[in-house]
């Protein structure tokens, strides 16, 4: 499995610490509607470990995060419109689900059924690695732009890597024109490291969202910041935020545990390692069987794509050849392979996953990228 519930199971399914503790806290209670001391726990683990981050908020998901985190952002301002980059996916809230448009800015135009364009009308769309593109919505925009959102690493669109000098650039952005930088971590949070992409690329956002990995395999998200940002919340500030099941002390449980299974055993060079091994063969493969594709990764993500250019943005990524992953994918599923079912998404390797896995991963794709490529 390389899809791992999209990233949530570092340390692999069932992960007995995380189990074992579920069963034990289960019976203690499942939610009681107010904060409990796991929760609690819990937040100091994340500020512990995401250097941005000085005072967290528990949601119950990665969507909610994401709202919040926005809503946070226009109210410290008091501003409205937000950039955000094609093909990115930041949940399910209506004015996320923008369009990637072309051009320097697609002003928002719905990209589901049931979104009115009204909802979008103040998402700023620009392309993912154009810093040139950013610098000139936020000139156009500069009295009323509130945030820029991004994924330090794009990984909705298939993993795209940011290329040098750009989240450095959209933080020069960010405060020349008083807006505020949010990293959108679900994916890229205690994946890429142990502090996240921020740590890993050196770059401080304002506001960050998690989920994901810090829910231990059940539904959790949070985000944080800055102290002067996250005081706006009520009860000290006047920006509302709830969640009746936010915090349950099952969730933050397995999340505990699976933080501090990974702050011990620091397993991000295995892991790099192990997926470095995985894609030079999945490359070399492609290779000997005469099909054009592009293996993109960072830390233990991955993703393929059946494709002559480099990935570098969602145009580039459109441009894979989607008909072929498809039938990729099923001669791997065939095989007991199992990929994130799209060219569209990232895969990820855990802990558990051995070398034996992996040869036998380089096998299943030997066999299904000569069927597909007639050798």
């Amino acid at each position: 499995d390389y899809c791992l519930s999209w990233g949530v199971l570092i340390l692999g399914h069932a992960y007995p610490r995380v189990t074992e503790a579920l069963l034990r806290v289960v019976k203690e209670g499942t939610s009681f509607g107010t904060v409990t001391k796991p929760e609690t726990e819990l937040a100091r683990l994340i500020v512990e470990a995401v250097p941005s981050i000085e005072q967290v908020r528990l949601t119950n998901s990665g969507t909610e995060a994401v709202m919040s985190a926005v809503r946070l952002a226009r109210a410290f301002r008091g501003r409205k419109k937000i950039i955000k980059f094609e093909g990115a996916y930041h949940g399910h809230a209506d004015y996320l689900l923008s369009k990637a448009g072309s051009g320097l800015a697609t002003l928002g135009v719905p990209d589901s059924a049931g979104v009115p364009q009204d909802f979008t009308a103040h998402t700023l769309t620009c392309p993912f690695n154009d810093i040139e593109a950013v610098r000139g919505i936020a000139e156009r925009y500069r009295k009323d732009l509130a945030a820029i959102i991004v994924e330090p690493v794009a990984a909705n669109c298939g993993v795209i890597m940011p290329q040098a000098g750009f989240l450095e650039g959209l933080r020069n952005v960010a405060d020349k024109y008083g807006a505020q930088l949010i990293f959108d971590e679900v994916i890229t949070g205690f994946r890429v490291s142990y502090s996240g992409a921020q740590g890993f690329f050196g770059v401080m956002p304002d506001l960050t969202c998690l989920g994901k990995i810090i829910g231990g395999g059940l539904p959790v998200g949070a985000f944080g910041g800055r102290k002067e940002i996250m005081e706006l919340l009520a009860p000290l500030g006047d920006v509302y935020q709830a969640g009746t099941l936010a915090g349950n002390p099952v969730a933050v449980r397995a999340g505990i545990e699976t933080l501090k299974a990974l702050k011990e055993t620091n397993p991000y060079r295995a892991l790099e390692e192990k997926t470095k091994k995985l894609c030079e063969g999945i490359k070399n493969t492609g290779k000997n069987s005469g099909l054009s594709i592009k293996v993109n990764s960072i830390a233990s993500i991955f993703s393929i794509f059946f494709a002559r250019n480099d990935v570098r943005n969602y145009k580039t990524a459109k441009a894979q050849d989607t008909g072929l992953f498809k039938r990729f994918y099923h001669g791997l599923i065939k095989q007991g392979i199992y990929l994130s079912p799209s060219g569209f998404e990232a895969n990820f390797l855990s802990t558990e996953h051995s070398g034996g896995d992996i040869e036998k991963t380089l096998k299943a794709v030997d066999c299904a990228m000569k069927n597909i490529g007639g050798n």
